[in-house]
């Protein structure tokens, strides 16, 4: 019975601990409990095919190295194999070789192994290892998660005797208990592992499709952790109570290097558009060679005077350096621009191969037109799409309960405080604060960003003007937005990824 209440005892505190190095230790400890040992190791397995020790503790010697003290064990790794072959040097490598249990009377009066090692370290010690008990620990699947060794069991009284078969039983019990859970909680880490991979994995593709948008993503889950850290440590005004678990940490930096996964479906001539007529090329040099080609027709035309060639010859000049500023989309496009180039349009016809065409063609218009940066309406949809298709891809996911958050953290940071953004067209009270956090990131990030091919980059001053206009019209989180320029969130990223020139605060 009182091995059954210390079984329990030992599997509740095994299934709550989460940390692998005092894992191991509570496992020897149990161990080195239940058998009476003096003394105790346990090893883990490395990449290596090594054995490292984790936790060596001895009573009479008063050690407890590893573990969850700071005395750090400098006694090399193990090798389990040797030359290709099993390690017979060490009692634990044969252990972890065979997967058999090694239970010693008397580690002086032993032929059938080499016990060399623990004969030279009581020398230097003085201590004397009599009774020996290595257990390998392997789990459901017969893996070798670990080897365990105790030393010296003893009595009621004290004595050294051997270990019991009995007890034998007792430790293979635990070891084979405490294995399944090293493995069940070193499955949940790399299945963590590999979907921050994955994440991750989504920004190379993006980048790989548009570089600038891969550093994007790269750039948001910087600002996002930041601002989070410092709305976590600021313990006063309206954000006294946020607070977030290394948990809530982990969930928000996995939905910051996903907010953008949409991208993927995202037309590249759309994400890269740097002109007005940029396609799959850029189309304003077929304009400039009807434009020549209209020079030429002025040249040779018969009907004009030599000075009504040059007037019609420098207008044509000036409507050509017009369109092709227009092209580059880096000002605000006002009516009287607009007139222009429909003016321009109207009044100027080309003949290439017998065809006769307008300079500009209709869609060249519609293009040129567009009154801020490069996109026209249908392209502007086309990448705001990107959010729905985030959704649906978020949203598909069977998220485990620690993630569950994801979806709604990475798809918010289009949305405005005032219910005027998208896709979902959320207000202030309807997003979690992490959500509310990452609209500020991306902003900024887009705002600063010194690799658009399609506008320059602002710099911090013109910048924060911006984003306190964003404020002021309920766009951005104020108390968040407050956080972010108090705690400086802004400065510490723009030394760590903005130029020089950009930071002029």
């Amino acid at each position: 019975m009182e091995n059954i209440e210390h079984f329990i005892e030992i599997g509740l505190a095994l299934s709550k601990e989460k940390n692998h190095q005092v894992l191991l230790e509570q496992i020897l400890l149990s161990a080195m409990a239940l058998s009476r040992a003096d003394g105790g190791t346990i090893y883990s397995v490395n990449d290596e095919e090594q054995l490292v020790f984790d936790t060596l503790i001895n009573k009479s010697l008063n050690i407890h190295w590893g573990g969850t003290t700071s005395h750090k064990i400098e006694i090399p790794a193990i090798n389990i194999y040797q030359y290709q072959k099993p390690n017979k040097s060490a009692l634990v490598s044969i252990a972890a070789t065979t997967g058999k249990i090694i239970n010693i009377e008397d580690a002086y009066h032993v032929k059938d192994y080499d016990v060399t090692a623990a004969k030279e370290m009581d020398k230097r010690t003085g201590y004397r290892t009599k009774s020996v008990l290595t257990l390998p620990m392997n789990n459901h699947e017969n893996d070798l998660t670990g080897v365990i060794q105790l030393i010296n069991a003893a009595d009621s009284n004290n004595n050294v005797i051997a270990f019991d078969k009995k007890i034998e039983r007792t430790i293979h019990a635990l070891t084979s208990l405490a294995a399944v859970i090293l493995t069940n909680k070193q499955l949940i880490d790399q299945m963590e592992e590999l979907f921050g991979s994955f994440s991750r994995v989504i920004a190379y593709a993006i980048d790989k499709k548009s570089p600038y948008t891969g550093e994007h993503c790269r750039r948001v889950p910087e600002i996002t952790m930041s601002l989070a850290r410092a709305c976590h440590e600021i313990k006063k005004g309206p954000l006294a109570n946020f607070s977030l678990s290394d948990a809530d940490f982990h969930e928000l930096s996995v939905a910051a290097w996903l907010h953008d996964c949409g991208k993927v479906a995202t037309p590249e001539y759309v994400m890269d558009k740097a002109t007005k007529l940029e396609t799959v090329f850029d189309r304003i040099e077929l304009i400039i060679a009807r434009f020549e080609v209209a020079s030429l027709y002025i040249s040779h035309h018969g009907k004009y005077d030599a000075n009504e060639k040059l007037r019609k010859l420098k207008q044509l000049a000036d409507d050509k350096a017009f369109i092709v500023n227009a092209n580059t989309g880096s000002e605000f496009f006002d009516d009287a621009k607009i007139n222009r180039v429909y003016q321009i349009a109207k009044h100027y016809k080309v003949t290439i191969n017998g065809v006769t065409q307008p300079i500009l063609s209709d869609d060249e218009v519609l293009n040129l037109i567009t009154k801020r940066g490069t996109l026209n309406n249908r392209e502007r949809q086309i990448i705001n799409g990107h959010m729905d298709v985030t959704v649906d891809m978020l949203e598909s996911l069977p998220f485990p309960k620690h993630l569950k958050n994801v979806p709604e953290y990475a798809c918010g940071h289009h949305e405005k405080m005032d219910g005027t953004g998208y896709p979902k067209g959320l207000k202030r009270n309807e997003m979690s604060i992490p959500a509310r956090i990452m609209a500020i990131a991306d902003v900024f990030e887009a705002l600063t960003a010194n690799d658009r091919p399609y506008k320059p980059p602002k710099t911090l001053s013109q910048t924060i003007a911006i984003m306190d206009r964003m404020k002021e019209n309920d766009h951005l989180d104020p108390d968040l937005y407050d956080v972010f320029i108090e705690e400086k969130v802004y400065l510490a990223f723009a030394e760590k990824f903005l130029d020089k020139k950009q930071n002029d605060l």
